[in-house]
């Protein structure tokens, strides 16, 4: 019960999220964000939910390939469904879910988490590096637009005075860097072992991470990763043709991608801030903003909705699984 009232509050939390990004239209936009909306071509949901599906399923081998120089090689189905419970997971609270999919493999296929999750490590390393080559596809093909957003950000710091609660906040920092170096000294001995098993952890972490550089298939590994993001932005791209007035060209889709994948890391499961960045990338190649914040709204919901199905029925097959091959 404990469990599922956490839960239970991250999802309430991400509800009120969505009210919050919703009453940021102003009143006399909301009757051209609702036509957006009951216009949507839902039909589109479904290439991108089997596009989204296939670069989790990618995801997925990409993962077992970094585990194979530490000796392990658990079965597809296996990973790919721990993936998806991890997403799952990532919706309620940030982060837990690459723990999550760890606990989870180590458990059906008893391979040492602390171990793959160091693979994550490597796995999260190069995404990075993916979304900033994204970053860079981004810059060359949309500089001017890009450009043009920045002095928009410039000219709003601008005007915008800087607040008073900063000091406060510089306070409260300093304050708390003090209790913390009390406290270490305070507990000193109880956090020695402590110490000594989070040794233990980063050391198999390190292994893990070290296994992304013994690849024997590297060739297989960049093509799944350009599988991965490939899906994305082709996802992304037919996404933008969901709702009348927002289809766009290629070069604008990877815009969308790039800042619409840090909107997924700002808040939970990308909740709020993943549309309204979407909707400003559209808002600066000349779509209107309300046009834009609809159709981020659809692509996010499209996306929240197939890890809610995938991710809801893994968490039901994968014992179900498990339990007829023992």
């Amino acid at each position: 019960m404990g469990k599922f009232l956490k839960i239970a509050f991250f999802f309430l939390i991400g509800i009120l999220l969505i009210w919050w990004s919703l009453h940021q239209i102003p009143p006399q936009e909301w009757a051209k964000f609702t036509t957006a909306l009951k216009t949507t071509k839902y039909w589109i949901v479904l290439p991108v939910f089997l596009m989204l599906g296939f670069s989790h399923f990618l995801r997925a081998l990409r993962w077992r390939l970094i585990m194979e120089p530490l000796g392990y090689k658990p079965s597809i189905i296996n990973t790919f469904l721990a993936v998806l419970i991890g997403y799952l997971a990532n919706l309620a609270v940030p982060r837990l879910g690459e723990v999550l999919k760890c606990t989870l493999l180590s458990k059906y296929e008893k391979v040492p988490a602390e171990k793959i999750v160091g693979t994550i490590v490597a796995e999260r390393a190069f995404d990075v590096l993916s979304l900033g080559i994204i970053f860079i596809l981004a810059l060359t093909l949309q500089f001017n637009v890009i450009q043009s957003g920045w002095h928009q950000l410039q000219a709003q710091a601008a005007h915008d005075p800087a607040s008073p609660n900063t000091h406060y906040f510089l306070y409260i920092s300093i304050g708390f860097i003090i209790v913390l170096f009390l406290g270490f000294f305070i507990f000193k001995k109880k956090l020695q072992k402590t110490i000594s098993s989070i040794k233990l952890i980063i050391k198999g972490i390190w292994e893990g991470v070290m296994s992304a550089t013994k690849l024997k298939k590297h060739n297989l590994f960049f093509l799944y990763s350009f599988g991965i993001w490939f899906m994305y932005l082709s996802a992304t791209f037919i996404g933008l043709y969901g709702t009348e007035g927002t289809g766009s060209s290629f070069a604008t889709a990877i815009s969308c991608l790039a800042y619409a994948s840090i909107g997924m890391i700002l808040t939970p499961g990308g909740i709020g801030a993943y549309a309204y960045l979407m909707a400003k990338v559209l808002e600066l190649n000349g779509i209107e903003y309300t046009l834009g914040l609809a159709n981020g709204t659809v692509q996010w919901f499209a996306q929240f909705l197939i890890i809610i199905v995938l991710g809801g029925l893994s968490l039901i097959l994968l014992p179900i699984i498990n339990k007829q091959d023992k």
